[in-house]
């Protein structure tokens, strides 16, 4: 059973039993195709090694990561299966790639340059997946371009250095229900792939669904797709739904022992720059975090906190290592829990929430929360997953 968090300053509480919950329905909206749970960024916050290997024991089949670096940390931590990088730059870790069995991007030439030349000197071939850039206008290789890149892959998997395992690419505005860039950017990668197959690539996996394609998309979801932060229980979009309408749910609960309770007059100042003064006699409360754990200072006087069961404001702006809500005379026992944000099963604000006080998205939110937080894992095994399932089924 799941064991009462231990109190401490801070913890950013990871439910795996949701984790694998998300991952189920997510691969029930993309049946026809496998699955890559991306963890880039340390799982977008939430601890990539255990948010990986529950995601493998949901169904995943595939595991993505942004840098080669954090690929090589997985597969030393043993996860198992496929692992795929995308986010190469020159003098990376080319023979620690082949080494480790991981799939790695090509998007220009020098890439291949230089993951054959690895290949070569290893003598064992590289699995390569060739990126297009089909309308993003980032990472990928241009459609003018694919005619070359093909061809010296093409070359390089034929001598035995490489061998050519994917074809993929990305949308610019799959969280814009409607975009014309989404139907157009679909017409340019079926042209690139059709380009390289009549050239002769036989591709393992087809790729382009991101979290918002694999859920609105299925025109897009191909051999694969890559859920990143859809599997954390975040909507990708405030208008594709809800995380509760997209059927997700919020894996990462951000909570604080409140540090310290005072009273204080009307007229009195609060924190730097006095940006916020009481208007009445009141209580503030001390939350010991701040914008050194990730907490945006862009929410100052608008982030929400539920402390005593009420819903609080920043007041005053976000310092690096605390804050203060303005607790309107409620009486509060230092140690209480403040619930920054959760999944909003006892009434907390959610990522989305915070987001919005910050003027950002909630993909930011949840991957800035630092080092200094500590991470505790709920429902690690996968039984646990199971009875906290069955728990949310009869509740």
């Amino acid at each position: 059973m799941t064991q009462t968090p231990p109190l401490m300053r801070t913890r950013a509480e990871i439910d795996l039993a949701a984790l694998r919950a998300n991952v189920r329905s997510l691969r029930e909206r993309a049946p026809g195709a496998a699955l890559m749970a991306v963890v880039k960024s340390d799982g977008y916050g939430h601890g990539a090694v255990p948010c990986a290997l529950a995601a493998i024991e949901a169904g995943a089949t595939w595991v993505g990561t942004a840098t080669p670096q954090e690929a090589l940390a997985l597969r030393a931590a043993g996860v198992p299966g496929r692992i795929m990088c995308w986010l190469w730059t020159p003098g990376d870790p080319w023979r620690e790639g082949i080494e480790a069995d991981l799939d790695m991007s090509v998007s220009g030439l020098w890439a291949l340059a230089e993951v054959t030349a690895a290949a070569r000197a290893l003598g064992r071939p590289a699995r390569i997946q060739l990126k297009a850039d089909t309308g993003l206008g980032r990472n990928g290789c241009q459609p003018t371009d694919w005619p070359q890149l093909v061809f010296a892959a093409l070359a390089a998997q034929a001598e035995g250095a490489v061998q050519i395992t994917g074809i993929w690419s990305h949308f610019a505005c799959a969280d814009e229900p409607g975009h014309p860039s989404i139907a157009a950017q679909l017409a340019v990668f079926r042209e690139m792939l059709a380009h390289a197959e009549k050239a002769g690539v036989e591709p393992e996996v087809r790729h382009m669904a991101n979290s918002p394609a694999t859920l609105t998309l299925p025109e897009a979801h191909f051999d694969l797709v890559r859920t990143g932060v859809a599997m954390y229980g975040i909507s990708p979009a405030p208008e594709l739904g809800t995380s509760d309408e997209l059927g997700l749910r919020p894996v990462m609960t951000l909570a604080a022992s409140v540090a310290l309770v005072k009273h204080v007059p009307a007229g009195h100042g609060v924190s730097y720059g006095h940006h916020y003064v009481t208007d009445a006699e009141t209580t503030l409360g001390l939350i010991p975090v701040g914008y050194g754990d990730g907490i945006p200072r862009h929410a100052s006087g608008r982030g929400p906190v539920l402390v005593g069961g009420e819903w609080r404001r920043a007041a005053g702006r976000i310092a690096m290592d605390q804050f203060v809500v303005d607790l309107g005379g409620q009486e509060i026992q230092e140690g209480a829990e403040a619930l920054l944000f959760g999944p909003g099963t006892r009434g907390e604000p959610n990522a989305e929430d915070w987001a919005r006080a910050a003027g950002t998205i909630a993909y930011e939110i949840v991957t800035r929360i630092g080092s200094r937080v500590p991470r505790v894992y709920l429902n690690e095994r996968a039984e646990q997953a199971e009875q906290a399932d069955a728990r949310n089924s009869s509740s």
